[in-house]
């Protein structure tokens, strides 16, 4: 094997292990707003548990791209792959601890009747997954087409975020004996609202993969 088919293998790798800790996060965040609706403090016990993976991989992610900046001191759009592949990881991995703050959440609601429907906190986790989803699949494909269109959608979960928060908040200054639960609420949207920010984060990196140039999306 030559120097650069290694160098190629290498950064396949490297693009495989994005494409798993993404779909684990993808799993995990689908586990805790189930473990969230169906008040399963063993399901929310499992997704902490297994956040190690995650973690681990972030860390394989993070090595192998410092190993082949050191031995390959690659330029040009070899180095953006790299630099990319560090970034998203790091995003990534960030939405997995929303996940994991989501289950921390779930069980400290515990087995009490929520006070309110989540309707709002699932559909800002559906498009919120969606977003995730679409933008590892922007990436592999290097599609900045997909990549503008994951971070549109950004503007669906910052108004329902809105929306949330107010009713929330409204219930908060008149159910004055369920505010613990309600302050935990608020926590899950918030962990919701920065995970489709995280996405539009691996949209924009995507941009700047195959363009050479940084895009702020969220403007």
């Amino acid at each position: 094997m030559s120097v650069r088919e290694k160098f190629d293998f290498d950064l396949k790798n490297l693009r495989d292990k994005l494409i798993e800790i993404g779909s684990l996060t993808e799993i995990a965040l689908s586990k805790a707003i189930d473990a969230l609706e169906k008040q399963n403090i063993d399901a929310a016990l499992e997704i902490i548990e297994e956040d190690n993976r995650i973690d681990d991989l972030d860390e394989e992610i993070n090595n192998l791209a410092i190993l082949l900046i050191a031995k390959q001191q690659p330029v040009a759009v070899d180095l953006r792959r790299i630099v990319v592949a560090i970034k998203i990881s790091s995003d990534i991995e960030r939405m997995a601890d929303f996940a994991v703050n989501i289950a921390k959440s779930a069980i400290r609601i515990g087995n009490e009747p929520l006070v309110k429907p989540i309707n709002h906190i699932k559909k800002m986790h559906k498009i919120a997954l969606e977003m995730l989803s679409l933008s590892i699949k922007a990436y592999n494909e290097e599609d900045i087409v997909l990549a503008k269109n994951v971070a549109d959608m950004d503007d669906q979960v910052d108004d329902l975020y809105g929306e949330t928060l107010r009713d929330i908040l409204e219930l908060m200054s008149t159910s004055k004996d369920d505010f613990q639960q309600l302050t935990q609420l608020l926590f899950i949207c918030r962990y919701l609202e920065r995970t489709a920010d995280h996405a539009t984060n691996i949209s924009e990196n995507t941009m700047f993969l195959v363009k050479g140039q940084h895009y702020d999306l969220n403007s």
